[in-house]
């Protein structure tokens, strides 16, 4: 058990109590025995903080696992609780739970194994989107190289999510990468893409491995407020700043622009002539390539393409039919 690499799970917490309970629980079956968990309180008024101290009491003693609570005396958001993780990390590895979803007992030690065998940076899997009585798998595409997932993730077929991710921690510490403090959504992106830049090689485990559970199936549509939409915009900024600084400037082509439809997308699909009206405004220069992205599907680029022409009623039958309609029955 000494020579095996500690790997840090960091969770950030917020009034999570209410599905805490499943989380912790996956986080207790793991098969793999040196773990590091994080548990960053992020100033919870509910019985957050509780059910973690119960947990980690419950630990085994004189075991390869360990816990610590770290506790925000005031809410910071969800990045800066993650900086703090980070700051206090002490394992090769850094992999990421939310507090509301579960793991496969199996999936740290096979993320191990590989980045033992493989000799990667970054392993990354496949996951499950969870409803309320269904769900479906959500596959990972193969990326031969880190500029490949990059390629990818700007061409909206890869996901950048961090809980999908397992990365040597010395690709955050020697290229001193963490999250934009209090910039919360997009948070995911910006990190992940620096993490690539440097990464030397990067692997897929084929294996379902993450649970996400969509408590509420209402929530697909995002609300975008102005604070939500300023936060984007700067880990998009800063994620298009540091892949134009990078080694791969010149590899990157219409990516940005690809990325920033695919961030806007979800505006299409609340169903609101707000969130219309703000997609029109949101990184118009960005528009002219929605036809030329081949891998996102061609109802997609068409609802974007009717949203460029200003025809919103195409939107609206477009969230009718396929949203409310088909999405609604299997999505339940």
């Amino acid at each position: 058990m000494n020579n095996l690499p500690l790997v840090s799970i960091i969770v950030p917490i917020y009034n999570a109590a209410a599905t805490l309970d499943r989380t912790l629980s996956s986080l207790k079956q793991q098969t793999y025995p040196c773990i590091e968990l994080i548990f960053i309180n992020d100033a919870s008024a509910d019985d957050s903080l509780s059910q973690l101290l119960r947990f980690v009491d419950t630990m085994p003693k004189g075991s390869g696992a360990k816990a610590i609570v770290i506790s925000h005396p005031e809410n910071r958001g969800v990045s800066n609780a993650r900086n703090t993780a980070l700051n206090h990390a002490t394992g090769e590895f850094i992999m990421y739970v939310d507090a509301d979803d579960t793991i496969q007992p199996e999936a740290v030690e096979y993320c191990v194994e590989e980045a033992l065998r493989s000799g990667v940076d970054i392993v990354y899997f496949h996951w499950w989107l969870s409803f309320q009585k269904n769900g479906r798998k959500m596959i990972q595409p193969f990326c031969e190289s880190p500029l490949a997932a990059i390629q990818a993730m700007m061409a909206g077929k890869m996901r950048w999510n961090l809980w999908l991710f397992m990365v040597r921690r010395s690709l955050y510490d020697e290229n001193l990468i963490r999250f934009i403090p209090d910039a919360n959504m997009g948070e995911d992106l910006t990190v992940m893409m620096k993490l690539l830049v440097h990464a030397e090689k990067i692997v897929l485990v084929d294996k379902v491995f993450y649970h996400y559970k969509q408590d509420n199936t209402a929530s697909i549509s995002k609300t975008f407020s102005e604070r939500h939409i300023h936060e984007v915009e700067m880990n998009i900024r800063e994620t298009e700043r540091y892949l134009k600084a990078s080694a791969y400037a010149d590899k990157i082509g219409p990516g940005i622009d690809f990325l920033k439809l695919n961030i806007k997308l979800p505006l299409l699909v609340t169903g609101q002539k707000r969130d219309f009206v703000l997609w029109t405004k949101w990184f118009k220069s960005s528009n002219r390539y929605i036809l030329k992205n081949i891998s996102v599907p061609l109802r997609t680029r068409m609802l974007q393409w009717f949203a460029w022409k200003r025809q919103y009623w195409a939107i609206r039958m477009y969230n009718i039919i396929v949203l409310r309609m088909i999405y609604g029955l299997i999505y339940r």
